[in-house]
This record gives structure tokens, C-alpha cells and sequence, in this order.
């Protein structure tokens, strides 16, 4: 039987019934919102359906905004980058309407690759970065890893007889970033090990890579013919290719600040 709980409360009264309740249902943003939103729904003269439709979309935004932070700081991005401050005019070689389609994550959603080509300086890595922070802000999981960390990983992984697991959790991910593919040639061992990682992906989980190299040159970093034509297969079917170019705005803006504090 349920305690009787007498009507009629004070303003005080219900002020602390309130703080008490949503402390204890755990709902901490109609806790601290609960009296601005009050206080508004009396002047605006809400039933009482829309006032309480008000106070629990509140919670659930803010609580969707709360998830989507975690999963961006699981991802292990190095740094915070978005699409709204990449410079599209600097880059000519980038399609604006190309990277923001992407910004709708169906191809994470199919399970698509992504790949970033272009020299240092062009773009690659914001754009790896800001497209994963979209995915994670649209609920999906992501992990973002150099390839030599992710390679060495592996290694270390597999002298530990803990290879499996560590694949395994690579695999769960919704979208993989590896980042950095390509700067640093890779034995045949590491190279293996990247593969296998990439083999228990396909056609299920998103992968996106950024790249310094074009795919004609990747021998140099997967010197195994056979194992390289593998591994670009494994990241372009029926992916995205994205081709930043060759012009480094980053040293254009570097040469511009120069040019403007010489001039000045």
C-alpha cells in the first residue's frame, strides 16, 4: 500500500519534494531546469501535458547530448575538429556537397569505407576527425588510431598471445579511423596483422583511413605486392574516395601570416 501524501504543498514545499524526486529518479537536468522552465510555462500558459512534454524533452536532449560526448571522448580523437571549421574555400580540390553527404553517416551505417588521399597539409586528418565526431554524435561507435600505433598494438597483442581479443575489439566498433596510413613503411609481420584487423571488418564495420600516399604507392608501406593489392581492395569496395590534392593550405595560411606580418 502506497503512503498517503497530503495535497495543497507550499511553493517551498514543492520546490523540495522536487530536487528530492529527481534526485532520486536520477534526472539531474529536470532537477536544475525545473524552476526556469516552470516559471515560463506559467507565462506562456501551458496545459498541464505541454509543460510535462516540455520538462522530459529536456531531459531526454540533454541526456542524448551527455551520450554523445562519452562516445566521442571513447573515440580517442587527438584533438576536436569539425566540419563547420573546415575551410572548403582553401581546398578547391574538396566537394563540399561530397563531404557533407558523408556527414550523414549512411555509408557507417552500411558499413561502407571511407578513404582521405592527399598530401600533408591538405585537409585529410580534419576531415577524418570531424566526419568520425559526426558518426559518434549520430550514435554510432567510433575509435580513432594512428596505423603505426594500431600496428604496434597488434604486435604487442600477439607476443601476449592476446591477438584475438585485441581484433576483436577493433572489430566492435561501428567506424574505425586510422589515420597516418602510408608515412611509415610496415614489415611484412605488421602488415599481416593490419590486414587481419581490416579482414574482420569487411562488409560489416566502417572503416575511413587517411593517407598520404596514392594507392599506386602504397607498395612502399606494404611491400608485398599481393598483401598491398588485398588491403586496398579491403578499403575501396564500394567505398568513398576522397582526394584532398596536393596543395597544403596549412602552409598556404602559414606563408599568408608571414607575408601579412612583413607587410605590416
Amino acid at each position: 500500500m502506497s503512503a498517503t501524501r497530503p495535497r495543497g504543498l507550499t511553493e517551498p514545499a514543492a520546490d523540495a519534494a522536487i530536487d528530492a524526486a529527481c534526485r532520486n529518479l536520477r534526472l539531474p537536468t529536470l532537477r536544475s531546469q525545473f524552476s526556469e522552465l516552470a516559471d515560463a510555462a506559467a507565462r506562456d500558459q501551458m496545459t498541464y501535458r505541454g509543460f510535462l512534454a516540455e520538462l522530459l524533452l529536456a531531459e531526454c536532449d540533454d541526456r542524448n547530448r551527455r551520450r554523445s560526448e562519452r562516445r566521442i571522448k571513447a573515440a580517442g580523437f587527438p584533438r576536436e575538429k569539425a566540419l563547420r571549421t573546415f575551410d572548403f574555400d582553401a581546398n578547391s580540390a574538396i566537394d563540399p556537397a561530397a563531404i557533407h553527404t558523408l556527414a550523414s553517416c549512411d555509408w557507417v551505417r552500411k558499413g561502407l569505407p571511407l578513404c582521405l588521399i592527399g598530401d600533408s597539409g591538405t585537409g585529410k586528418s580534419h576531415l577524418l576527425i570531424a566526419l568520425g565526431t559526426e558518426a559518434a554524435m549520430a550514435g554510432f561507435r567510433v575509435k580513432y588510431v594512428l596505423a603505426t600505433k594500431l600496428v604496434n598494438e597488434l604486435v604487442e597483442a600477439a607476443d601476449e598471445k592476446q591477438l584475438t581479443k585485441t581484433i576483436a575489439r577493433y572489430g566492435r566498433v561501428d567506424l574505425l579511423c586510422i589515420d597516418e596510413l602510408g608515412y611509415m613503411e610496415l614489415d611484412r609481420r605488421g602488415a599481416e596483422l593490419l590486414f587481419q584487423v581490416l579482414t574482420e571488418r569487411e562488409e560489416k564495420n566502417s572503416m575511413a583511413i587517411a593517407s598520404n600516399e596514392s594507392f599506386s604507392a602504397w607498395t612502399k608501406t606494404f611491400t608485398d605486392p599481393r598483401l598491398c593489392a588485398a588491403i586496398v581492395d579491403r578499403l575501396t569496395f564500394g567505398g568513398n574516395i576522397i582526394e584532398t590534392g596536393t596543395d597544403s593550405y596549412r602552409l598556404a595560411h602559414a606563408q599568408a601570416r608571414q607575408q601579412a606580418a612583413a607587410s605590416a
